[in-house]
């Protein structure tokens, strides 16, 4: 698969993609001939969990030290298994302030709907 058709399938740019492979998020991707990047089912499985942890507020730091994690082999599974826990409790509290912030905002909301109906009451009165 080109770089474009990965980029569109996953919603990142072209240089986004570079990038992730420049410093070691994506392994080397396999070229053709004319030195295209043509990625295969691995790398697009990988591209998928990247975005994902991402999108869930891992920072590439704590993704780079989770892959090495994964090129040491299975020995490692618990240290990678730490470091998804520690980011899963980040995303709860993370998922809890945004609960908090969504209640106020509904709140005001209704407010602002409720004093709205009241002054068209006052006006058929």
């Amino acid at each position: 698969m080109k770089i474009s058709e990965v980029s569109e399938q996953f919603g990142l740019s072209v240089d986004t993609l570079r990038y992730y492979e420049k410093i070691g998020l994506l392994p080397p991707v396999n070229r053709t001939d004319s030195g295209i990047r043509d990625y295969d089912e691995l790398d697009t499985k990988r591209i998928d969990f990247v975005k994902c942890m991402r999108a869930a507020g891992l920072p590439i730091e704590v993704l780079l030290e989770y892959f090495a994690l994964v090129e040491q082999g299975d020995e490692t599974n618990e240290a990678r298994k730490k470091i998804l826990q520690e980011q899963r409790a980040r995303l709860m509290a993370r998922m809890a302030e945004m609960q908090e912030t969504l209640d106020l905002l509904n709140h005001k909301i209704q407010v602002y709907e409720n004093a709205v109906l009241k002054s068209e009451q006052e006006l058929t009165n």
